[in-house]
């Protein structure tokens, strides 16, 4: 039976780059592809980088109880996890990897069951994630403020997840990742 893997992490914690190691491993992990009300950017193609909805198709999804878990993050602009996409990978043979906030990943938790595993990504600590975010150069001090302020949100969450794994050492982390998450595949 094909399992789910959700991650979550505050933005800078090291997720991504976690996940894009994990993918490399040779363990049938497939992306689960968002939906989103936004359109698309540049070369973004429907059904690759999101599955691009009106906002009237995302409110209709809504109504027919179609996401696992979704998230307005401004005004009129949703992003979803689709159960359909889920299910349709899981069907087709494939290990479900997610990329959602700790809503998100209660919400396909309890949908899912043991057959979700919940990994929390966590820095080392506030003070090296906004050293983090700040050396990447990519936001304003008040956008990392506000990713700070969120983090401390997530941060409080993490008991909540099956795993919490604190990324101190890239390396250290990716192989404890890579550990877990193999041990759940082949229970």
């Amino acid at each position: 039976m094909n399992k789910i893997i959700v991650f979550c992490a505050p933005s800078g914690s090291g997720k991504t780059t976690i996940v894009n190691y994990l993918m490399k491993q040779n363990l049938n992990l497939h992306f689960s592809i968002s939906a989103t009300s936004r359109p698309p950017r540049g070369q973004e193609t429907d059904g690759v980088e999101y599955y691009f909805l009106t906002g009237e198709e995302f409110k209709q999804k809504l109504d027919e109880d179609a996401f696992l878990e979704y998230c307005e993050v401004y005004p009129g602009r949703y992003y979803g996890t689709l159960r359909s996409e889920v299910d349709r990978l899981l069907a087709e043979g494939k290990n479900v990897v997610c990329d959602v906030d700790v809503v998100g990943a209660k919400n396909i938790k309890a949908a899912y069951g043991d057959r979700a595993l919940t990994l929390f990504i966590q820095p080392p600590s506030i003070e090296e994630l906004r050293r983090r975010l700040e050396a990447r150069g990519t936001d304003s001090p008040e956008v990392i403020d506000d990713r700070i302020a969120r983090a401390q949100y997530e941060l409080d969450q993490a008991p909540a997840f099956d795993l919490t794994i604190v990324n101190d050492d890239l390396i250290a982390a990716e192989d404890e990742a890579l550990y877990w998450v193999e041990k759940f595949l082949n229970e």
